[in-house]
């Protein structure tokens, strides 16, 4: 059987093109034996969660030690970590590794600096009305880190904020098992983003130490990262009492493409988004069947020689395939409809179909601009709005750490002009408390 099948675009709507509400998505069993394994009990993951969010609330760092012994199986060496890990870091990543850090560091930069964030002030006769832009005191990160270390996810979600003007970065991510330590590159990343504390948390319990603080992790603002399930059920439960960017799901990527693609190229971008997890998505949508099966080919050649050939088949089995449309319309609109993370346009003019895309966290353009390279160093943030959330977020950027004051700045002429509709719209609410305020106001000027 064909590590990626091929479907017609019925067959699809009814499987990898079929989204799901939160509750709707099956659990692994994986995940279930998990929460037996460190609850004694069957629980939800939304009732595991919750009950690890409460418990740092109320016992703070305690809780944190004993959920990442307990959740995690690791024993941290410590929670903060201290400034002699970040010089010991630089010793042990290579130059080579550290210039590549620079180098997205200073793209990623330059990219959201070119972002307007101002705001502005319009002042009339009858007074003035703005909007400030104020840069959020202090935002939360998490850098997922439980199999691999993701320094770029440093980079992504620090730059943007230090660009906005945030005054205080702290991060939470897991400490490896084998030493209960922070990754070197994930250090080398973090210094060179400006975050300015890291800690050795990571699972629900790192989200809610950020959230509602503890005696070593300070409370911030917003938390802002991809996380695993138990990480994104741990933002939904806190927001509220904390802004979150949005709820970040498994990594998704869909190809348009037609005969003059290089079936290589697309089946090596394919495969690169399911590597990441089980549960990614990775779709290509093309109108000729001869070109789907030369793809098909080339993803089984190529599997051959990867390291995670496993989860990749797993992803592709269940959550990834060919999709053959009628036309590039039927795959535009099946784009649209759909609204992935990630958006591949491998065309002979692809340009030709950027202004029909509606709904996507990012459009790659032409084979050049592959995926993997927004993942690392093109500029724009590679946490981008998953499971159709494309519909109405964005990905991560500048005025995800800015909050907007409105200023109502209405003189004795303004109040005049403005302050009768006021009224009458007041009492059509049934608010007469209001109506007076206005009323008030008015009658006073007619008896002077």
């Amino acid at each position: 059987m064909p590590a990626i099948p091929i479907y017609t675009v019925e067959e699809a709507r009814k499987t990898i093109l079929r989204r799901r509400p939160w509750d709707e998505w099956p659990i692994p069993e994986s995940v279930k034996a998990g929460i037996r394994r460190v609850f004694g009990t069957d629980l939800t993951p939304e009732e595991a969660v919750r009950s690890i969010v409460r418990d740092v609330r109320e016992r703070g760092d305690v809780a944190l030690r004993e959920w990442t012994e307990r959740a995690d199986r690791v024993q941290p060496a410590y929670l903060e970590v201290p400034t002699e890990e970040f010089e010991a870091a630089y010793e042990a990543v290579s130059p080579e590794a550290i210039s590549a850090l620079e180098f997205a560091a200073e793209r990623i930069e330059a990219f959201y600096r070119r972002q307007p964030i101002t705001g502005w002030q319009d002042w009339q006769p009858e007074g003035g009305l703005g909007q400030i832009v104020r840069p959020l005191e202090r935002v939360g990160l998490y850098v997922p880190g439980g199999t691999a270390p993701l320094p770029s996810t440093v980079l992504m979600t620090a730059i943007p904020a230090r660009v906005a003007g945030v005054e205080d970065i702290v991060m939470c991510t897991p400490p490896r098992r084998e030493d209960g330590r922070v990754a070197p590159i994930t250090l080398v990343a973090a210094h060179i983003a400006g975050v300015d504390r890291v800690f050795a948390v990571g699972g629900a319990q790192a989200i809610a130490a950020m959230a509602y603080g503890t005696e070593t992790i300070p409370a911030v603002d917003k938390i802002v990262g991809p996380g695993n399930l138990f990480v994104t059920l741990a933002k939904k439960q806190v927001f509220g009492d904390v802004g979150i960017e949005g709820l970040l799901g498994p990594t998704e990527t869909v190809i348009i493409a037609d005969e003059t693609a290089n079936p290589a190229w697309v089946a090596a971008d394919l495969l690169a988004q399911a590597e990441h997890d089980v549960l990614a998505t990775a779709i290509l949508l093309t109108p000729h069947r001869m070109f789907a099966q030369f793809v098909q080919q080339e993803v089984e050649k190529q599997l051959a020689r990867l390291e995670r050939a496993d989860i990749i088949r797993e992803a592709l089995a269940h959550r990834g395939g060919i999709v053959i449309v009628r036309d590039l319309g039927e795959a535009v609109g099946i784009a649209n409809e759909f609204a992935p993370e990630h958006l591949c346009l491998s065309l002979v003019d692809p340009w030709d179909l950027v202004g029909a895309i509606r709904n996507a966290g990012g459009i790659f353009v032409g084979e050049y601009a592959f995926e993997v390279l927004g993942d690392y160093v093109a500029g724009p943030s590679h946490s981008m709005p998953t499971g159709g959330s494309a519909r109405f977020a964005s990905p991560v950027n500048v005025l995800d750490f800015v909050k907007i004051i409105s200023v109502v700045g209405l003189n004795e002429a303004g109040m005049e002009a403005t302050a009768e509709a006021a009224e009458i719209l007041a009492e059509a609410e049934g608010l007469t408390a209001h109506a007076n305020a206005a009323r008030i106001r008015k009658t006073r000027r007619e008896e002077e």
